[in-house]
């Protein structure tokens, strides 16, 4: 009985680990979706070698999953960077046991490792695929003061939430789409685009991403029993953050395996 408990507690803590603090499961699964659209044919013999059949949307979760695990709570740093509105990342104090971009440029170097072991390669690639996902999360770049947006206190049509819930899943899930079904119905753009928004980088990608956290700080109505009217607004931005990420993410799987 007590073994169960302990599985019951953990399950919950794990569920709500997640809910608190990621782009909600489909949203990290159509990121995985979209970047194994794009991916050369060299990057995805090299991913299916590593990941050994699994795809990039089935790990996309995973980061989040191994939340309810002690062994792994150093990484929960790793999911997000705390900015005041008016600074940037390069001006902002630096968490001194890491950050999102910390941990992309970790992630990327070990993949990149010719002694990484195949064991390293598969969780930092995990790891990866969910980090570039937060990164195009515009509250992961919240403020620190309110745990970018987690205090702060909302009803989503009638139910209530917070401000960072609302951008991780909220807004998505009320869509009724599945990952594959968003996955399809993402803004479309020309050849042109797609390469523009897959080059720059990590930096630029920050400085655009924490364009829309100061938005979404700014435009937060006064009265916060949120719904359709918000939803209307702001679900083009979401399905664009989506793509975007996705198509970055495909850009740096390229560049670590070419």
């Amino acid at each position: 009985m007590i073994l169960k408990l302990i599985f019951i507690y953990n399950f919950f803590l794990g569920y709500f680990l997640t809910n608190d603090i990621l782009w909600g499961k489909t949203g990290h699964r159509v990121v995985g979706e979209v970047a194994s659209k794009y991916i050369s044919k060299n990057t995805r013999t090299s991913l299916d070698k590593i990941l050994e059949g699994q795809s990039l949307a089935y790990i996309s979760t995973y980061a989040d999953e191994i939340k309810s695990d002690k062994k792994y709570s150093k990484y929960n740093v790793w999911h997000y960077a705390n900015l005041n509105l008016n600074e940037t990342y390069q001006s902002s104090y630096k968490n001194p046991n890491g950050d999102i971009v910390k941990a992309i440029k970790t992630c990327i170097e070990i993949l990149k490792s010719k002694s990484s072991t195949k064991k390293e390669k598969q969780f930092y690639l995990k790891l990866l695929v969910h980090f570039v996902g937060d990164l195009h999360q515009p509250l992961h770049l919240g403020k620190k003061e309110d745990k970018g947006g987690n205090d702060i206190d909302i009803l989503w049509f009638g139910k209530k939430s917070n401000l960072h819930r609302l951008w991780d899943s909220d807004i998505i899930d009320s869509s009724k789409f599945s990952f594959s079904e968003l996955s399809q119905n993402l803004p479309a753009i020309s050849i042109e685009k797609r390469k523009k928004i897959a080059s720059g980088s990590l930096d630029s990608w920050i400085q655009e991403t924490h364009a829309l956290t100061r938005k979404i700080y700014a435009e937060l109505p006064e009265n916060k029993n949120l719904g359709y009217k918000y939803s209307y607004e702001n679900f083009e931005i979401i399905r664009y953050q989506l793509l975007k990420a996705g198509l970055r993410l495909a850009f740096i799987l390229d560049d670590i395996f070419k």
